[in-house]
């Protein structure tokens, strides 16, 4: 809601060590330089950013933008989508090829990693999700059942069971081992961009099955699922229940949700807003954090924070 400030950064030359000697404009203080770090800051806003370079760049992997990226819970792999129309899995240390994965129609939208880094969930745009084999490319399973392409896709514990939204506005539970639907968690009528999954704090209500849950449903007690939706609302579902936890409206639409711990999440916004709730109440949010306008296009929590990435 206020004038935007523009400064600019000048190098005046280098240390003997290497580390570059740099001057801010007017309104603006240089703090640590280090050979990968800058930190600016501007006193008069109160407001400081630390700029990171990359460690190292992957060029040759894809030729247009990545739309989605996932690395294997021991760190040597990753695997990624883009909308060069392919999907890779790579060496995480040299970023060296090892697989191209085949068999979606038009783009794939996401894709991640089982706990295992053996076997990769994909969805796309062909209203396909999928499930590959790392080692050597193999589509195991095709799961068949949404009427639009899938957005987003979660994993519940181990992954005999998996969950996807799509721009239907469902969320679907399916079983890995049969390739089967075993229900329709959500029906938003409304796009759903992301979803999460967690365990709930033990206080909140998650509702009772209206029948039974299938034998093959496996770890979906206690867990409560998080929808980012197109109509400016975040839902939570009981994932075993399918009964609405909470509703909360956000400022436009979702696009990405996360779970911080069992009491808190967080979810970003197409203009820029990351709202971190607890489950517990989430008549107003704990915080509202905006940087900028530019939308938040995924969440990770870090340490004792989180990663955001936006737009801009």
């Amino acid at each position: 809601g206020k004038p935007t400030l523009y400064g600019s950064l000048t190098r005046r030359g280098l240390s003997t060590e290497g580390v570059p000697d740099i001057a801010a404009s007017e309104g603006f203080v240089v703090g640590e330089v280090t050979k990968k770090s800058i930190l600016i800051s501007c006193p008069h806003e109160n407001v400081s950013t630390k700029f990171l370079a990359p460690y190292t760049t992957f060029c040759r992997i894809h030729q247009k933008s990545i739309t989605c990226l996932d690395i294997s819970s021991g760190g040597g792999l990753g695997i990624s989508t883009s909308t060069d129309g392919t999907m890779k899995i790579w060496q995480a240390a040299n970023g060296e090829i090892r697989r191209q994965l085949e068999g979606h129609v038009y783009d794939v939208n996401c894709c991640r990693f089982f706990p295992s880094g053996l076997v990769v969930l994909s969805g796309g745009m062909d209203a396909q999700l999928k499930i590959w084999s790392a080692e050597d490319a193999s589509c195991v399973v095709t799961f068949k059942g949404h009427k639009g392409g899938i957005l987003d896709t979660a994993i519940v514990d181990r992954g005999r069971n998996v969950l996807s939204c799509s721009r239907d506005g469902t969320a679907r539970l399916w079983d890995c081992g049969k390739s089967a639907c075993l229900g329709v968690i959500a029906d938003c009528g409304s796009p759903v961009n992301g979803i999460a999954v967690g365990a709930a704090d033990n206080s909140l209500n998650l509702g009772t099955p209206e029948k039974a849950p299938s034998e093959r449903e496996v770890g979906t007690e206690g867990k409560i699922l998080l929808l980012a939706r197109e109509d400016k609302k975040l839902q939570g579902v009981g994932l075993q229940s399918r009964q609405p936890v909470f509703l909360f409206v956000g400022s436009d639409a979702f696009n990405c949700c996360a779970f911080l711990s069992s009491t808190y999440i967080l979810a970003g916004t197409q203009d820029g807003n990351i709202y971190q709730l607890d489950v517990r109440n989430t008549n107003s949010p704990i915080q509202v954090i905006h940087r900028s306008g530019a939308p938040v296009l995924s969440l990770l929590p870090y340490r004792d924070g989180f990663i955001a990435s936006q737009g801009n």
